[in-house]
């Protein structure tokens, strides 16, 4: 994260002695061949697979980072996993307009940053060979950082309002307690 970049509120700036642990984060080439695809046809959005050494087009950060153009999201096999649910996340929090109109930075306020990381947290579990564990580790082993602690921490405690605003928009349900993802875009039933 640079300088430039603005730390949202429930975020907290990582310390300055982190150590990104690159090496600990799962890639797509390593999940079961089609189980991304599987997880954005269920959401019937449009996936972009990069060959190795290509940019990525429509990413934020860069390098092997997922990107975003309108409502496509761009990956590549060594694109870490846990990046991919969560522009894929964007995608989907998104509305209309702004999703077809979504060019690399996705706009999120406050709020809809932190439903983002719930929803990639849901999602994980509906991606074959990640789960939530994983995506909570990896997450962690990025620097994913909440004032509250860990992303595991934020995810069992401090994420209501990212829950109330993935439920007003329709993007998950809640039943006997547990929390599902809907599996369509905000704005589309």
């Amino acid at each position: 994260m640079s300088a430039s970049q603005t730390i949202k509120p429930g975020f907290t700036p990582p310390p300055e002695d982190l150590v990104v642990d690159e090496s600990a984060v799962l890639r797509l080439s390593d999940l079961p061949e089609e189980a991304l695809d599987a997880l954005v046809a269920r959401y019937g959005l449009p996936l972009e697979w990069v060959s190795p050494g290509e940019a990525i087009p429509g990413s934020f950060w860069g390098d092997d980072e997922a990107g975003i153009i309108g409502a496509t999201l761009y990956v590549r096999a060594d694109t870490a996993v846990h990046s991919v649910l969560h522009e894929f996340a964007h995608i989907v929090c998104m509305d209309e307009a702004r999703r077809a109109a979504a060019h690399t930075d996705a706009g999120s306020d406050d709020v809809e940053e932190e439903a983002v990381c719930y929803l990639q947290i849901l999602m994980a579990e509906h991606l074959e060979g990640f789960g939530r564990e994983r995506a909570l580790a990896d997450m962690q082993a990025w620097g994913y950082t909440f004032r509250v602690g860990t992303p595991a921490d934020w995810f069992a405690g401090d994420a209501d309002r990212a829950v109330e605003w993935l439920l007003n928009q329709g993007l998950v349900q809640q039943t006997n307690g547990a929390i599902e993802p809907t599996f369509h875009p905000r704005g589309k039933a």
